[in-house]
């Protein structure tokens, strides 16, 4: 059975969500610093690509003005977001500490 997304973010374990597009340069430089950091954390964390050609009322929701868009949830909170590549030290530092 498929889990929506507000199931997904509610859960115990945080949620980095990211929303790109194929289109977007920077989504790709983002993809394996996301790759790594997933890698990493393993099983702490739960690692999203939202698409947002394809998702577009979900962006909308989220008020995603441009890709990447990265958001933090953690019991179903947003509780970090930032837009652009974030280096992976800085993203580390970001999830262990939000």
């Amino acid at each position: 059975m498929k889990s929506s997304f507000s199931e997904i973010i509610k859960g115990e374990t945080p949620v980095l969500v990211d929303f790109f597009a194929d289109w977007c340069g920077p989504c790709k430089s983002l993809a394996p610093i996301l790759k790594d950091v997933k890698s990493d954390l393993g099983d702490s964390i739960k690692v999203i690509k939202i698409d947002v050609d394809k998702n577009q009322a979900l962006a909308t929701q989220y008020q995603v003005r441009g890709v990447p868009t990265m958001i933090l949830f953690k019991n179903g909170k947003q509780v970090w977001r930032q837009s652009g590549v974030v280096p992976k030290h800085d993203l580390l530092k970001v999830i262990k500490t939000t």
